[in-house]
C-alpha cells in the first residue's frame, strides 16, 4: 500500500509539473497596447498559448507596489491562431487609477503600461519629427543635409521638357520619390486635423508662436504649388523606379541628384486631391496668419485646376502600381465641398453632393479611399451624408467579430494605415453624431498600432517597450536605426510578401507568423516595415485626437 501511495503521489506530482510547465514563456505570450489607457477606457489584453488555459488566473500588478490590483479567471475561447491553438481575451478595464501596471500569467508577464489622463502627445510629437526627417531640398531637414537641389532636370510627359524648379516637398517613403497624390493627401490631413481640433493640434514644440503642424504643412503648400504646369497639368511625380538601382545613400549623397526626371499628367483623382488641399491652405493661411496673397493664389488654383475636372482622364496612372486607386468621385466630393466653405458658392455644395452620393462607402482606407474626408465634411451641411461612414464602421465591425484580434479590414500592403483609417472615420462619425457605436472597434485598433497584435510589437518607432527598430528606410539605416515616428506599413498576407524576392535577415518575430499572415521586423522588407508619409498623416490625425 505504502508503495502504491508513494508512485500515486510521483504520478501526481508529474500531472503538476506538467501543468507547470504549460505556463512556460515559450508557450505563452501576453500581447496589450504598451503605452497605455486612459482611465476610463476599455482595456483588453490577448493572451496567445499552445496550451488550453481556461481558468487558469490572471494577474494585474502595480510595478510600482508590486501589488496586486486584479484577479481574474481566463474564461473560455474558440479563438486561434497559427500555432497558438487556444487564443484569449482579457478584460482589466475595471481598473482606472492612474499608475503603471502589467499583466502576469505564471511567471509570464506583459510589458508595463500607464493609467493616466495624459499618454499620447509624446506619440504626436514623434510622428511629427517623421516629416522633417523626410523632407527634401533646403526646407531645414533633419538626420540629414539638404538634398535634390537640382529637382527636376526635365519634364516627361509635356509639351515643353525643359528643367523646372520642383525642389522640396518630402521624401514619399524610404526611398526618395515624391508624388503629388500622397504630398497632396498627407499636406491636406495636415490641414485638416488643425481645423478638427485647433485645441489639440496647436502643439509648438520649437515655441515660434506657429502650429507644428502647420509649419509641416506648408512644406507640402509650397511644393504643391511648384506642381502646377502652366494652369493645366500637373507634376505627378519626381524620379522613377531608377531610384531603386543604385544602392542605399544619404539624400545629399544621391549619384542620382542631377537625373531626377519629373513626369506631367492629371486626372480627375489629382484634380480633386489637389484642389480641396489648396482649398483649405487658402482657408486656414486667411484665417489664421492673415497672408491674403498666399490665400488668393492657393484658391485661384484650387478653382482653376477644378474647372478641368470634365477634360481629363478620369484616373491619372502615374503612380497607381505604388498606390491603388479605383474611382475619383470621392476626391471631386472632397474638393467641391472645400471650395464650397471658402466661396460660399452654391455650384460647388451642388457638386460636392453630386459627387459625394455616386462615391458612396469605400469599405476601405487607404491613400486612394478617402470618401469618409468628403462625407464628413458634406455631413456638415447635409447630415444624411454620415450614413456613408457609418456603413464603412458597420462593415469593419462585422469582419472584426469573429477574429482573434478584432481585426475590422483584411490584411494589405499598408495594415496600419488601413486599421488607423477604421480610428480616423470613428472620429469623424462620433463628432458628427456623438455615437459610441464603434468605440470598442476603435479600441481595438488603436491598441493593435501599440502592441495589442499576434507579434507584441509597436508598429511605431521607439514608442512602448518592443517597438519595431529596423524599418526600412535609408536616412534611418545610415542614423544607426532611428527613425522618429516612423510607422511601420504592419503584417501583410503571405500571398503578397511571396510574390516579391525579399532578402531578410532578420526573423525574430518568425514564430508568430502563420499559414497566410507575416510580419518581419527587417531593413530590407519594403512590404511589412516602409514608413510613407501617407500612412504616418493618419497615424498623426488619429493620436494627435487623443493627446492631451
Amino acid at each position: 500500500m505504502l508503495r502504491f501511495a508513494g508512485l500515486l503521489l510521483v504520478f501526481l506530482l508529474q500531472i503538476i509539473l506538467v501543468n507547470c510547465s504549460n505556463l512556460n514563456s515559450n508557450e505563452i505570450f501576453i500581447r496589450a497596447n504598451q503605452v497605455g489607457f486612459f482611465p476610463k477606457d476599455l482595456k483588453t489584453a490577448v493572451i496567445l498559448s499552445k496550451k488550453n488555459i481556461v481558468n487558469q488566473t490572471f494577474l494585474v500588478i502595480d510595478v510600482l507596489s508590486d501589488n496586486i490590483v486584479l484577479k481574474k479567471n481566463i474564461s473560455d475561447s474558440l479563438k486561434s491562431y497559427g500555432e497558438f491553438k487556444h487564443c484569449y481575451k482579457i478584460d482589466f478595464s475595471s481598473i482606472d487609477e492612474k499608475g503603471i501596471y502589467k499583466i502576469k500569467l505564471d511567471e509570464v508577464e506583459s510589458y508595463p503600461f500607464k493609467i493616466d489622463d495624459n499618454l499620447f502627445s509624446d506619440v504626436r510629437d514623434s510622428l511629427s519629427l517623421f516629416f522633417k526627417v523626410q523632407r527634401c531640398g533646403p526646407t531645414n531637414p533633419i538626420l540629414h543635409q539638404p538634398c535634390h537641389l537640382s529637382d527636376s532636370y526635365k519634364l516627361f510627359g509635356y509639351k515643353d521638357s525643359s528643367a523646372k524648379d520642383l525642389t522640396g516637398g518630402w521624401h514619399d517613403a524610404g526611398d526618395y520619390i515624391k508624388f503629388l497624390k500622397t504630398t497632396a493627401y498627407t499636406t491636406y490631413l495636415m490641414l485638416f486635423s488643425y481645423e478638427f481640433d485647433k485645441q489639440k493640434f496647436n502643439y509648438d514644440l520649437d515655441k515660434n508662436d506657429i502650429p507644428d503642424i502647420l509649419e509641416e504643412a506648408k512644406i507640402g503648400i509650397d511644393w504643391l504649388l511648384r506642381c502646377n504646369v502652366n494652369n493645366e497639368s500637373f507634376v505627378s511625380q519626381v524620379q522613377n523606379e531608377t531610384d531603386h538601382s543604385v544602392g542605399w545613400r544619404l539624400p545629399e549623397n544621391d549619384t542620382l541628384q542631377y537625373f531626377r526626371p519629373a513626369f506631367v499628367s492629371i486626372g480627375k483623382n489629382t484634380i480633386g486631391y489637389y484642389s480641396a488641399a489648396l482649398a483649405l491652405a487658402s482657408k486656414i493661411w486667411k484665417e489664421n496668419f492673415y497672408d491674403e496673397q498666399l490665400s488668393a493664389k492657393c484658391l485661384m488654383l484650387a478653382e482653376k485646376f477644378y474647372s478641368l475636372k470634365n477634360f481629363v482622364q478620369d484616373l491619372d496612372t502615374t503612380s497607381l502600381n505604388h498606390y491603388p486607386e479605383k474611382d475619383y468621385n470621392g476626391k471631386l466630393a472632397l474638393a467641391a465641398i472645400e471650395l464650397y466653405n471658402v466661396t460660399s458658392k452654391k455650384n460647388y455644395l451642388d457638386d460636392a453632393v453630386k459627387f459625394g452620393t455616386i462615391a458612396g462607402s469605400d469599405y476601405w482606407w487607404s491613400v486612394g479611399d478617402i470618401n469618409s474626408l468628403a462625407h464628413y465634411k458634406i455631413a456638415k451641411h447635409n447630415p444624411e451624408f454620415s450614413k456613408y461612414i457609418y456603413q464603412n464602421l458597420k462593415h469593419s465591425l462585422n469582419n472584426s467579430k469573429d477574429k482573434t484580434f478584432s481585426e475590422g479590414l483584411d490584411y494589405s500592403w499598408g495594415t496600419t494605415n488601413s486599421f488607423l483609417g477604421i480610428c480616423l472615420q470613428s472620429i469623424l462619425y462620433k463628432r458628427l453624431t456623438g455615437s459610441n457605436e464603434f468605440d470598442e472597434l476603435t479600441k481595438n485598433h488603436f491598441d493593435y498600432i501599440l502592441g495589442r497584435n499576434q507579434w507584441g510589437v509597436s508598429f511605431i518607432y521607439n514608442i512602448g517597450s518592443n517597438s519595431v527598430k529596423n524599418l526600412h528606410s535609408q536616412v534611418a539605416f545610415f542614423n544607426h536605426g532611428y527613425l522618429p515616428g516612423g510607422l511601420s506599413a504592419g503584417p501583410a498576407p503571405k500571398s503578397l510578401l511571396d510574390k516579391y524576392k525579399i532578402q531578410r535577415t532578420n526573423f525574430g518575430l518568425s514564430i508568430f507568423n502563420s499559414d497566410s499572415l507575416e510580419f518581419y521586423d527587417d531593413r530590407n522588407d519594403f512590404i511589412c516595415n516602409e514608413p510613407t508619409i501617407s500612412s504616418n498623416a493618419t497615424a498623426l490625425f488619429v493620436f494627435g485626437y487623443f493627446s492631451n
